[in-house]
């Protein structure tokens, strides 16, 4: 019986994972309360245009100006663009174990993750990311997205490596049962010490 090769890569998610999720319906909800915006037209307008956003087809600017200033504003995109950027935070215990996994088995990193231009540089800057990932894979740098299966595909062929050695840590487990499909291995994360333990059993394990 041929012995499970080792894992070399980890393709990480970032919102949900290293930190909490750039722009979600909990950060847009506390948005619309924060600028007095109606809610349903604001989720509403979100969707119709977030999309384009993610797969870099639409700037940062030009998605406010259909999703929030369409009509005049007592407050400036500045105001707003900085409100939408302190919405991130880092999740420390699981940027730790990423990185003493990384460095315990030498690992390949690289992100996979589904997010605009603008906020994947800003959270790249303010959370030093680049110190634990190789290399991006963001749905604006390759206008594709989760769970479109060529998002994987692609990061298969950016880092070089069969899907059998890769290990993909997602809070979301649809995505991880996308990836699966093409024979990578999924961690569905749910919270630091699970994840642990099912890097663990990938032959990932580090101290405590």
């Amino acid at each position: 019986m041929t012995e499970p090769k080792p894992i070399t890569t980890l393709f990480l998610d970032i919102g949900g994972v290293l930190l909490t999720n750039g722009w979600d319906r909990y950060a847009r909800r506390r948005a619309a309360e924060r600028f007095n915006l109606d809610p349903d037209e604001f989720d509403e307008r979100h969707h119709l245009t977030f999309d384009a956003h993610e797969t870099g087809n639409l700037s940062l600017e030009e998605y406010l100006d259909r999703a929030v200033f369409y009509e005049h504003r007592p407050f400036t995109p500045t105001e707003f663009r900085e409100f939408m950027f302190a919405q991130s935070k880092p999740h420390p215990e699981m940027l730790d174990l990423c990185r003493r996994v990384k460095a315990t088995h030498r690992l390949k990193v690289a992100a996979v993750s589904n997010e605009g231009r603008e906020l994947t540089e800003y959270r790249v800057r303010r959370f030093e990311l680049g110190s634990l990932i190789d290399f991006f894979i963001s749905s604006c740098f390759v206008h594709v997205r989760k769970p479109d299966l060529s998002i994987f595909r692609m990061a298969l062929d950016i880092s070089q490596v069969p899907p059998e050695r890769v290990a993909y840590v997602d809070d979301r487990a649809m995505f991880v049962q996308v990836a699966g499909t093409l024979g990578i291995h999924g961690v569905h994360h749910e919270d630091t010490a699970s994840t642990h333990r099912k890097l663990a059993a990938l032959g990932l394990g580090v101290g405590p």
